[in-house]
């Protein structure tokens, strides 16, 4: 009887799953709409005493998102001030929704990367995530690699898309 052979594994092929590098923490969509007069007014004074008695505390090692789902001017000031106040328990404070703080935080991951393993390799781009990995991140994660790799494919090894080859 023949032995099986893993010829994936054994290849020079190297894999990249987004997932992996899902960064691990609570992501909180923090509005301020009810810290408005009449939920479409910022006063300063008003907005500065909600700011100063918040418990910032609870965002402890949370990302967050500030944004206002009510149809209000908000001045680019009160973001910065919340930002003050969470960013001492917070890991990340963005203005937007939650999609724009995954985008952000896959921008830095993908920056970040470390790539020389995959100089001159075959790579596949893992697909099919269950956590919330923006579209933006694989375009981001292409680019980096793009200078590097021998070729690059999306999906899984038994059916993948070619995307590039050099």
């Amino acid at each position: 009887m023949d032995e099986i052979v893993n010829r994936v594994a054994n290849s020079s092929l190297k894999n990249i799953d987004l997932e992996d590098y899902y960064p691990t923490g609570k992501r909180v969509l923090f509005d301020i709409k009810d810290w408005l007069f009449e939920e479409i007014i910022l006063k300063e004074k008003d907005f500065r005493e909600k700011a100063d008695s918040y418990n910032w505390s609870q965002l402890q090692d949370s990302y967050v998102a500030f944004t206002c789902s009510a149809d209000a001017i908000i001045p680019s000031w009160a973001y910065l001030l919340l930002t003050t106040k969470a960013s001492k328990f917070a890991k990340k404070c963005v203005v937007g929704d939650l999609k724009i703080l995954e985008t952000v935080l896959y921008t830095e991951i993908i920056f970040n990367l470390k790539i020389e393993d995959f100089q001159d390799k075959p790579i596949i781009i893992k697909g099919c995530a269950n956590k919330p990995i923006p579209e933006s991140a694989y375009t981001l994660l292409i680019q980096k690699l793009l200078p590097i790799a021998k070729n690059i494919m999306y999906g899984e090894a038994c059916s993948t898309v070619p995307l590039f080859k050099k």
